[in-house]
């Protein structure tokens, strides 16, 4: 019995299947189709959302705990920029000191509060320092490309204007909306709109509503109006931009919009809205911390730092920089110096500029921009405009050199010179005979400059001036015939950086007056570019310097600059009509670049005055002794530096073909010819002054104007600048002083633009100066 019950026990019982163990990982998922199987399952798809969703949380948790407020006076703490001398330790001055008066919220009429949360944060009473809604809705509309829209609400602003700074990262904004959120619950809605009102900046260096009203409406925040209020909350987001002085219609459409929306939200009716009227401001005050020649250089480094990008003006006036400029102190108090060493006669609209830079680096070592800021807020140097004469003929030189040809080719000087029906003409309608080119170079003689941009052509010269530093639109910068004689305006700064890099062998550089700055911490955040860029050859610029030595030797037409006892080149210019005056020239280590000009009461360039006994005044008298008093004194501690000796050449070169240029349109009335009676009917092209007046016979002029007639333009209320529309010439001695010992000739060139483009003789467009 025992043994059947143990048999039927064994055939009756199943054999169990063995259970295999569930992995975490199931995938690819068994027993699913061929699609299914790869995808997740809803409670992996749950537990992935809750174990995010739960490291978020707790996250955000750890970091809202960790995260400590600030006190309310921390967040207004904006610190002031400070603008050095070269040396990083002598002040020049301060950007934006911060003019704060904290004043209560109620002391301030009811609808400045609610302007600000109608234009800056609608939900501001409903949310919690953070509106996800918000948010959302700006993200959707910056996607579909509409306007861009900020989602930050006012308490986020304060937070990141003036404890964070600005920030764009996840980690930033995660910190900037921890904090909003606890600041909503430590203060409250009133705390927060009368903190913001005492700490967000209004533009004009104000911070507070308090100094914002007296800065633009001279009254005390009490005191404001509707529309002054509306105005004043129109421009927080882009005070310095939105200013009525500087875009009257974008703030007129920003204070539209303020307005509008306090109706929408009902906290002015739409009477109130219609009956508005745009409020008149007062004038921005300048600071006296520009006063004088530095308010010249703090204006510069603030342009300069603007325009590329670096920083905005907010930025410069609140981050607490220090920025080290590269202004040589002793150089600069050497230019302004030599500025007031001008005769007391000097007329009042008289103006000069000056640079004078590093050519190795492109530092602006010193730059006189004017006597006092507050009076003239325009830059002499770095803004207005004059006519270069015969400053420009070494670009014609140069190009000249590039196409194969020697300094020791002759050419007929004969006057007058005519071609496409102009004349051209050297001083006294003098020529000197067949001369060399270094000859003309240093009696600047303007037919045979002529007679060389037929041959090489006015686009070669014109290339090489850009090439050298003028910008292509500079004023009355073409490819006439005549260009060479320098119809074109640059300002000083232009015309430095062009000579720099003669200087330099060839290498120009980007002219900087900035050379670095550092943030709170004392890190350098920024670094002037002093990269260079080959433009010429090193042998032909040798050729140019050698020619150009010649204008400041014995016979030149400033030997006066010999006294600077070591070897310096540079030219003379005057431009027709002396309506302006210049030297331009060059040491090894340093260029230096003065202009003069004259500006009439409506804005129209004058002929200068002549002023300190001078009977007329040229580029060869006031200028050079201006560059010269600023050189022996910059360069009394630098090593004398020999240029490099010229290339040698060949004794023949290939022939260059000649310019012929088109006739002129009949129905355009020929440049040579004046539009009035009172002026020569023909261009009046001379050399150069003589160093010294003429000790017989009449008074006549040593140095005359060049070419054309000048067409008057009226130039904008703020200062404006010379007109160029003349092509100017360059005067010269009345004796030929012969030629100096020469360099050899060297291989023919085929390297350049073309050798004979098609143009026309002079045609000047009006000239429309630069914004102040």
């Amino acid at each position: 019995m025992a043994s059947n019950r143990q048999g039927s026990t064994k055939r009756g019982k199943k054999s169990a299947k063995p259970t295999k163990k569930k992995s975490l990982w199931n995938y690819p998922r068994r027993g699913k189709g061929r699609i299914r199987r790869w995808l997740p399952s809803w409670r992996f798809i749950v537990g992935s959302f809750l174990l995010v969703a739960a490291t978020g949380v707790g996250a955000f948790a750890y970091l809202y705990m960790t995260t400590e407020v600030p006190e309310p006076d921390d967040f207004a703490l904006a610190q002031s920029t400070d603008v050095y001398y070269a040396d990083g330790e002598t002040k020049i001055g301060t950007f934006a000191n911060v003019r704060r008066t904290s004043v209560p919220l109620d002391s301030l009429p009811d609808y400045v509060p609610h302007a600000v949360v109608a234009s800056e944060d609608q939900r501001f009473y409903e949310n919690a320092g953070i509106d996800i809604r918000g948010t959302i809705r700006a993200a959707i509309n910056n996607l579909q490309g509409k306007p861009i829209q900020g989602g930050s609400t006012l308490t986020q602003q304060y937070v990141e204007r003036y404890y964070m700074g600005t920030t764009t990262s996840i980690p930033g904004k995660l910190r900037e909306a921890i904090l909003a959120l606890k600041i909503d619950q430590s203060q409250s809605k009133d705390e927060i709109l009368e903190n913001y009102l005492n700490t967000i900046y209004f533009g004009r260096g104000s911070y507070g509503i308090q100094e914002a009203a007296e800065s633009y409406f001279g009254i005390d925040a009490a005191d404001l109006t509707l529309d002054q209020a509306a105005l004043l909350v129109a421009i927080i987001p882009s005070p310095s931009n939105w200013d009525p002085a500087v875009n009257p219609d974008q703030a007129m459409a920003r204070w539209e919009r303020v307005l509008r929306r306090m109706a929408e939200d009902e906290w002015i009716t739409v009477e109130e809205a219609e009956a508005a009227r745009f409020p008149d401001t007062i004038e921005p005050a300048a600071q006296n911390q520009y006063s004088g020649t530095d308010g010249y250089i703090l204006a510069e480094v603030r342009r300069e730092l603007v325009n590329s990008g670096a920083y905005t003006e907010d930025e410069l006036d609140t981050m607490g920089l220090d920025i080290v400029t590269t202004i040589d102190e002793d150089m600069q108090g050497y230019a302004v110096q030599a500025v007031e060493n001008l005769p007391e006669d000097r007329p009042d609209n008289n103006y000069v500029g000056l640079i004078s830079m590093n050519p190795e680096n492109g530092e602006i070592m010193a730059m006189y921009g004017g006597e006092d800021y507050l009076t003239r807020a325009r830059n002499t140097a770095t803004q207005d405009r004059a006519q270069a004469g015969s400053t420009f003929k070494p670009f014609g030189l140069l190009a000249g050199i590039e196409a194969g040809v020697s300094l020791t080719d002759r050419y007929d000087s004969s006057s007058p010179y005519e071609v496409g029906g102009q004349e051209f003409e050297n001083f006294q309608l003098r020529g000197l005979g067949n001369i060399t080119l270094l000859e003309a170079t240093a009696n600047s003689v303007n037919t045979v400059y002529i007679r060389l941009n037929e041959e090489v052509g006015p686009q070669a010269t014109r290339d090489v001036a850009v090439r050298a530093g003028l910008p292509e639109s500079t004023p009355g910068l073409d490819d006439t015939l005549s260009n060479v004689l320098g119809s074109a305006s640059p300002t000083a700064k232009e015309m430095a950086n062009a000579y720099s890099t003669f200087a330099a062998q060839g290498i120009r550089t980007n002219p900087h007056i900035v050379r670095e700055i550092r943030n709170r911490d004392g890190d350098v955040i920024y670094t002037g570019d002093t990269s260079g860029e080959r433009v010429f050859e090193a042998d032909d610029i040798a050729n140019l310097t050698y020619a150009l030595e010649s204008v400041v030797s014995p016979g030149g037409t400033a030997s006066q600059i010999s006294a600077l006892g070591r070897p310096v080149a540079g030219k003379t210019g005057t431009s027709s009509f002396l309506v302006s005056a210049w030297f331009a020239g060059y040491v090894p280590q340093l260029a230096t670049v003065v202009d003069m000009y004259q500006i009439g009461p409506n804005g129209e360039e004058e002929s200068l005055t002549p002023f300190g006994g001078q009977w007329a005044i040229q580029g060869g008298n006031f200028p050079a002794q201006i560059w010269l008093d600023f050189m022996m004194e910059a360069t009394r501690d630098m090593e004398v530096e020999d240029f490099p000796e010229p290339a040698s050449e060949p004794t023949t070169r290939a022939p260059i073909p000649t310019f012929v240029p088109e006739p002129e349109p009949t129905t355009e009335e020929p440049t040579t010819e004046e539009p009035t009676t009172e002026e020569p009917t023909t261009e009046e092209p001379t050399t150069e002054e003589p160093t010294e007046e003429p000790t017989t016979g009449d008074p006549t002029p040593t140095e005359e104007p060049t070419t054309e007639d000048p067409i008057p333009t009226v130039e904008p209320t703020v200062d404006p600048t010379p007109d160029p529309t003349v092509d100017p010439t360059e005067p010269g001695p009345p004796d030929n002083p012969g030629p100096r010992p020469t360099p050899g000739r060297r291989k023919t060139r085929t390297k350049g633009p073309p050798l004979s483009p098609a143009g026309q003789v002079p045609n000047c467009t009006q000239y429309v100066p630069d914004e102040a």
